[in-house]
């Protein structure tokens, strides 16, 4: 997660930069959207592994069955 937090700050940065430097904004909004697909891949890889860690951990789900008449 430490990551993503580094990605959206550097996207942040650019972006900050970008409106300071008109001749290079579009060179920095490029860098700030690759860094925010970064981010989004960071944050996948993180939610995909804690679901594995769960999907592992998780008992098998209790079937219920109507009670036999006698």
């Amino acid at each position: 997660m430490e990551n993503v937090r580094r990605y959206r700050a550097l996207a942040s940065l650019c972006r900050q930069q970008a409106a300071y430097r008109p001749l290079q904004n579009w060179q920095l909004l490029g860098q700030a959207e690759h860094f925010e697909y970064l981010a989004e891949v960071e944050l996948k890889a993180h939610f995909d592994a804690c679901n594995v860690k769960h999907d592992d951990g998780a008992a098998a789900p209790a079937t219920w069955e109507a009670p036999v008449a006698a």
